[in-house]
């Protein structure tokens, strides 16, 4: 039996006291002290893991300023204060052993957009992709481009002076902040600007004495500045005193030394930015090479194209590309993509008005057309929604890497170095030579056009020797980058690494830490980082800090295989994408509680792991571990101490899983929370009794066949309001979908029924004719118009068609994690399917979520015993034999498809698949995109979960519908339940309408 886990550690009772007094004087945001809380902020894209004392969430400037007034009591001296934002930083400069300072949740208004003036105002929490929707309308954009744009927040990016692709031509996040508001340690409000002299002497208090000391620094050390500043476009962060002070024009701007400060001068509230105009056009040309090298000699030629970025790609990295789902969409428009012999790529894009692109893509044609050594070919992208694709696998490279095979993993903490364009070959040669020396794999991309390149290491951070080795790999790449004359930091900010700052600013590192002293005398504001003031007696962190990989090895290597769908999470944070219509990840989406992560559950769910191998349970055979006696399990659910064990609070974020398997399909590492979901349930109720509503949901595919037997009798029990009422008190489960009448079993002609002893009797061309109709249980029983008219489709289409006897698929004892019955009902299945599939005939299924659950879970759970069969989806398989009907002239009928987002996840090209089949009948389909709607499968009629159901269903997909002009067609059973439940129309099911067109 598993034992009670303590919900925490030790806790500092100084910050205890601390958010009882701030909740106490009127703080309005949100303060957590719960374990998960803090571990969900105890790591983030980086080796490290901080577990911090609290976590808070301010909702404005006030309750910052009244947060770090309390901290200046002498009570409590020496707290620590750190903020965050996407945490997405590769060098932990979000995490801090102090309090935790959350604005991603709350500072997310965008005001005052200025078309003319091309200016915006805006709060740090706001996501950079979403300032830009916000922005696109005007014709206007912020310029830097992150990988992770699509999670990163304003204030993040300022803290690291982050910049991306195009740098050269935009440069970083600091070249378009025209000012910020911020906090300092004492609760002065702080907001900067461009102060020439008539300015300055207008200052009071803060201001005026921040101000008049950086100036006379600044003034003092010019040339020592300029000599120190290596000439890059990637210029040194932390305190940029290269352009904090123009001599020229003799203005002083401290937003400079706000950007790339990291959150160790003040707390960004706002920002002004500087806007540039979207171009009207662009292109991007693909370019394959046959080794690296030849990319990286290639490319000062295609900047002296003038081009607006130069993108690099190795063989590692598309290597990996090529395994992920990403893939399908990009394949075609990179040349010779399929060809062995490509070791990588550039990406040259061109942006401007159209005839400056014309002219400049004309140019590099004629250049690529001379030959070049190494070119294996070339692609021209003018077609916006191809460059969009190809740039999306680009920032999916940093999660790429982390899905590489095998225990050592490509890492971050040498991957963003920035040298002279020009040396970039010569130092990649030798820092190539540098890593085989190792013995170490390594993956490679970047920004050539800015002499930047993302190179990682793979290391096993659970083997002590590569956590050695990784100190030894950095001392060595800092030199090395100094030698070529530029930065062990050129993109991603400090954090850990402030170590190397002393060697970088030289004697200027001191005039650093008079500025900190300056702003943050009490060394209060992320401590550790770029550099401690002058009377601090407290150190820089040390790249030898404690890390992930410190805790992951306390498991046995078994445990971690295991359960590696957790342990690989390497914190990437792509599911915390904010758009919403992406599928990943609705918990989270909807609640912004980055504990209802994939990220947040992983992170949890190794620690549980870790602590239970504490106790002595043994984690690499779980299933191992003995059940409680009912009389055990009744006790532990009603005791008090119930809610004090960090099980329980493991249990709470597991619950508002909606099994998507958004993460599965959409993490570039593929962190499947479903997956080890099932497997900490099956375990936790061997100490915790079940809700009665987990029995309910998985003997409901068994129950289903009894209940069709009387499907009137049935509705007429649980549609009426008396019923409703009832279940939803019993077993808290609401909006009970009604059976289908007539039941499907009367629907079709007993002919289709399957009879084995006929399959044996058929000759080989009718069995390669003969398609064979699986069934799931939610379409045959409460959607079983949807397999009648299947059936109809595909004998029109000239098939003999046979309808399978319905057996339970066990998904949904799969979500609820009753691993035996469903390793039973599997096992069952597959027995049966392997049996039909053996005549030769083929079988097809029309609901994407149970049949990808034959690939997917079944795999997972009975692996070589599943056996050969296949089920395809209908659309899957009908794709492949367009040859067989000619096509049809386009006609009038144009419908919309929105698919499941399980779909979208395990099988994105469904949506060509289904276009392909309505373009060759005549018909048109586009598709609409949307997140998940708030249904998967028994969870929207959860009553414990009716909010986020209903949040997530208007999200996306209630504006979607109200939207359309065009009939609406809705692949998956849950879809079509979730929006017959809120639009009271049920839609079809794309069979549906393409039969029509068949017909």
């Amino acid at each position: 039996m598993i034992p009670s886990l303590p919900t925490a550690q030790t806790m500092d009772a100084r910050y205890k006291n601390f958010t009882e007094q701030l909740a106490q004087r009127g703080f309005s945001g949100e303060i957590d002290l719960s374990y998960s809380a803090r571990l969900a902020m105890a790591v983030d894209n980086s080796v490290y893991q901080f577990m911090p004392q609290a976590v808070v969430y301010p909702k404005d400037a006030h309750d910052l300023q009244l947060m770090l007034r309390l901290a200046r009591s002498p009570a409590f001296k020496g707290l620590h204060f750190a903020p965050r934002g996407g945490g997405t930083g590769t060098n932990g400069q979000a995490l801090n052993f102090g309090l935790v300072v959350d604005t991603s949740r709350h500072f997310q208004r965008v005001s005052n957009i200025d078309p003319q003036a091309r200016r915006v105002e805006v709060e740090c929490g706001v996501i950079k992709d979403a300032l830009n929707d916000a922005l696109r309308p005007h014709g206007l954009f912020f310029a830097p481009d992150l990988s992770t744009s699509n999670r990163a927040t304003i204030g993040g990016m300022i803290s690291t002076d982050a910049s991306g692709a195009g740098s050269l031509i935009y440069g970083k996040t600091s070249d378009h902040v025209l000012g910020v508001t911020c906090v300092l340690d004492d609760g002065t409000l702080l907001t900067t600007g461009p102060w020439d002299a008539r300015a300055r002497e207008a200052l009071t208090g803060r201001a005026s004495e921040l101000a008049e000391a950086v100036l006379t620094l600044c003034r003092d050390k010019q040339a020592q500045i300029r000599q120190t500043f290596p000439e890059l476009n990637r210029f040194l962060t932390g305190y940029d005193l290269r352009h904090v002070y123009d001599a020229d024009r003799d203005t002083l701007d401290l937003t400079r030394l706000i950007c790339g400060s990291e959150g160790t001068l003040a707390f960004v509230v706002s920002a002004t930015l500087d806007l540039t105009e979207i171009p009207t056009d662009r292109a991007l040309v693909n370019i394959s090479y046959d080794s690296f090298d030849s990319a990286l000699r290639h490319a000062p030629r295609l900047v002296e194209a003038q081009a607006t970025a130069v993108e690099t790609i190795d063989s590692t990295v598309l290597g990996l590309a090529k395994e992920d789902i990403i893939w399908h969409q990009v394949s075609e428009l990179v040349p010779s993509a399929f060809d062995e012999t490509m070791a990588g790529i550039n990406m040259v894009e061109f942006a401007g008005s159209k005839e400056e692109v014309d002219t400049k893509l004309a140019s590099l044609e004629t250049l690529l057309g001379e030959g070049t050594k190494g070119v294996l070919g070339h692609r021209v992208c003018l077609d916006k929604g191809e460059i969009a694709r190809v740039y999306q696998m680009r920032k999916k490279a940093v999660g790429l890497l982390g899905n590489a095979k095998g225990a050592r993993k490509p890492i971050a903490f040498a991957e963003d170095t920035a040298v002279p364009p020009a040396q970039l070959a010569d130092f990649i040669a030798e820092f190539r030579t540098l890593l085989d020396g190792h013995k170490l794999r390594y993956g490679m991309f970047g920004h050539v056009d800015a002499g930047v390149l993302h190179v990682r290491p793979a290391l096993d951070m659970c083997d002590p020797a590569d956590e050695a080795l990784l100190r030894t790999v950095s001392d060595q790449v800092e030199a090395l980058t100094r030698k070529y004359g530029g930065l062990m930091w050129g993109e991603h900010g400090r954090g850990v690494r402030s170590e190397y700052g002393p060697a970088v600013f030289g004697s200027l590192f001191d005039d650093l830490r008079r500025i900190k002293g300056w702003f943050d005398p009490g060394n209060r504001l992320n401590p550790g980082k770029i550099c401690p003031p002058f009377d601090s007696q407290e150190e820089l962190y040390s790249i030898d800090e404690i890390k992930r990989g410190s805790f992951d090895r306390q498991l046995p290597q078994a445990a971690r295989s295991q359960f590696d769908k957790a342990i690989s999470c390497n914190g990437n944070g792509l599911c915390f994408d904010y758009n919403a219509n992406n599928p990943m990840c609705p918990s989270y989406k909807v609640t912004g509680n980055r504990v209802w992560s994939p990220k947040g559950r992983a992170t949890l769910m190794r620690e549980w792991l870790r602590l239970l191998e504490q106790e002595g349970v043994n984690t690499a055979d779980l299933d191992a571990v003995p059940m409680a006696s009912l009389r055990q399990r009744i006790k532990a659910s009603l005791g008090q101490h119930k809610r004090q064990d960090f099980s329980y609070e493991l249990y709470e974020a597991m619950q508002t899983c909606l099994a998507c398997k958004a993460c599965s399909g959409g993490c570039p590492v593929k962190v499947d929370v479903p997956d080890f979901r099932a497997r900490f349930l099956h375990l936790y109720h061997k100490r915790y009794l079940r809700p009665a509503k987990d029995y309910l949901v998985a003997g409901i595919e068994s129950a289903l066949g009894w209940m069709a037997r009387a499907p009137r009798l049935v509705n007429l029990m649980t549609q009426n309001p008396l019923s409703g009422w009832a279940a939803g008190k019993l077993f808290g489960y609401v909006d009970t979908p009604a059976l289908s009448v007539p039941t499907l079993a009367r629907r079709l002609p007993a002919a289709l029924r399957l009879d084995e002893a006929e399959l044996a009797r058929l000759s080989e061309e009718e069995l390669v004719n003969t398609l064979v109709i699986v069934q799931d249980p939610f379409t045959s029983y409460y959607d079983a118009v949807v397999v009648e008219r299947a059936a109809q489709l595909l004998q029109a289409l000239g098939y003999r068609v046979r309808v399978m006897d319905y057996q339970p698929n066990g998904k949904p004892q799969h979500i609820k994690g009753f691993m035996d019955k469903f390793t039973e009902t599997a096992t069952r299945s597959a027995r049966a399917l392997n049996r039909v599939a053996s005549f030769g005939v083929t079988l097809v299924g029309v609901d994407p979520a149970l049949v990808l659950t034959y690939r997917d879970e079944y795999n997972l759970v009975l692996g070589d015993a599943r056996g050969d069969f296949q089920v395809l989806l209908l659309n899957e398989f009908l794709v492949t034999q367009l040859e067989r009907w000619p096509s049809k002239p386009r006609g009038e009928a144009v419908y919309k498809l929105m698919t499941h987002c399980t779909e979208n996840s395990l099988r994105p090209q469904a949506v060509a698949e289904w276009q392909t089949l309505f373009s060759h009948f005549g018909g048109a389909l586009i598709h609409q995109p949307g997140g998940c709607c708030g249904m998967a499968g028994t969870f929207g009629h959860e009553r414990g979960n009716l909010a986020i159901s209903r949040d997530l269903y208007e999200l996306s997909w209630k504006p979607a519908i109200e939207a359309a002009t065009e009939e609406v067609l809705v692949s998956g059973y849950s879809c079509r339940s979730q929006v017959k439940r809120h639009e009271k129309q049920r839609p079809r099911h794309p069979l549906e309408a393409l039969l029509d067109l068949v017909v």
